[in-house]
């Protein structure tokens, strides 16, 4: 069968290579942008999460510098794969499956490396990477590399444009993006600061303001250049993908360039797949259990893994709060063509 060159070992990004033998890592922030910064708006309602305006979007202070370094340095190879969504999304999910899809035939299943590294160990933040002034990290990565981000395509344009790589973008149902924002900025938050109640973040979410946000013109920027680029941009549905995994495994490998074969699909490789990154196999891992926090990884591990269910809105929304997101995610569409 005709494959993508799997990434070879030693094509992890450099601070997971560390990791894995118990370095210490001391990154030094980006500081070059701080005075820009300093200048745009500031929003501080998703406190421990300082947000930022910049070209229309908002985002978290912190990765700010690393969205501008991609823009003026960063340039896509023709092999790169980008693995792209909206915060809380289906990311974690779709970055361990194009992971586990394109290192197949490298690492047998039983010993595969997302049984001791978080998916997104594997397939890098490129925005915190370039924030921490680790760009020569991306760079070092042999091809073809797995890269991924929040940024909107408006910001990332320049950066891909004309490189044929290939992009995977998942949305996921408004309303449980939000929830699942709120319960993963409430997991950063220290004892002593107050929960953002849920009523304040629809209202801010509903104005836009939420890391890179707003989600309406996130998600049809990709859409359309799907539309434009089909055969260069994979859009996909996190709630398809749940009711037809088998589908889309197949789907991805793929567009990937590494189908899987009919033995492979007779000795059950597509199954072993979904399997090792199903929700509750991730979950239960030990290396996603920890609550470990450092400067690449904001984030606690445990804390990527809550449902991962479709609908759980219905758990935090009154119908007058649904029926309010719903009409402007409605609005937002409107003419475009895209349906949820």
């Amino acid at each position: 069968m005709a494959t993508l060159p799997p990434p070879p070992t030693g094509s992890l990004p450099e601070e997971t290579q560390k990791e894995k033998k118990g370095e210490e890592q001391n990154p030094t922030p980006l500081q070059e942008y701080d005075d820009l910064i300093s200048t745009l708006p500031l929003d501080e309602g998703w406190l421990p999460v300082r947000l930022r305006k910049y070209q229309g979007s908002w985002f978290p202070e912190l990765n700010l510098p690393g969205v501008i370094a991609i823009q003026q340095h960063f340039k896509a190879r023709p092999t790169d794969l980008f693995v792209l969504s909206f915060p809380k999304a289906g990311t974690t999910w779709l970055k361990a499956l194009t992971f586990a899809i394109t290192t197949r035939t490298q690492h047998p299943l039983a010993h595969h490396p997302l049984h001791s590294l978080n998916p997104h160990q594997c397939v890098v933040t490129m925005d915190r990477i370039f924030a921490l002034g680790q760009a020569s990290t991306i760079e070092a990565m042999p091809s073809p590399r797995i890269l991924s981000t929040h940024m909107p395509f408006s910001l990332l344009r320049d950066s891909i444009e004309g490189s044929g790589c290939r992009i995977i973008y998942v949305c996921r149902d408004v309303k449980d993006v939000l929830v699942s924002w709120w319960h993963f900025n409430d997991k950063m938050r220290p004892p002593e600061m107050d929960r953002v109640p849920f009523a304040k973040a629809l209202e801010m979410f509903c104005e836009g303001i939420c890391p890179s946000g707003p989600i309406w013109s996130h998600v049809l920027e990709y859409w359309e250049e799907s539309l434009r680029r089909p055969e260069k941009v994979l859009f996909l549905k996190y709630e398809e993908m749940m009711e037809e995994p088998m589908s889309h495994a197949k789907r991805l490998a793929e567009f990937m360039g590494c189908p899987f074969s009919l033995e492979e699909e007779r000795e059950g490789v597509v199954e072993e797949i979904l399997k090792l990154c199903s929700f509750e196999k991730l979950r239960n891992l030990e290396v996603n259990k920890t609550h470990k926090r450092d400067a690449v990884h904001l984030a606690k591990f445990d804390s990527l893994f809550r449902k991962g269910k479709v609908g759980d809105w219905r758990n935090h929304m009154s119908p007058e709060m649904a029926r309010k997101l719903d009409e402007i995610t409605q609005q937002n569409f409107k003419d475009s063509g895209f349906t949820v």
